[in-house]
């Protein structure tokens, strides 16, 4: 895992700690293809169809970037 997705993952770590509820914390190795998939959505930008629309709010939820 490279420097800022690690940092990405501890913030990603302190917010569950407050938001996270009863949902499972991901381990560092699940959370790196879930971030991976998010920039990379995120990135797309405009250019973004409605399922992906639907993935990037639900990968937003699951990772505490809503």
């Amino acid at each position: 895992m490279d420097k800022a997705t690690h940092k990405r993952y501890l913030d990603y770590r302190d917010l569950h700690v407050y938001f996270g509820g009863k949902k499972r914390l991901f381990t560092p190795d699940e959370f790196a293809p879930l971030d991976a998939e998010y920039a990379a959505l995120k990135a797309k930008g405009d250019e973004r169809d409605d399922e992906e629309e639907a993935r990037i709010a639900a990968l937003a939820t699951l990772l505490h970037r809503d």
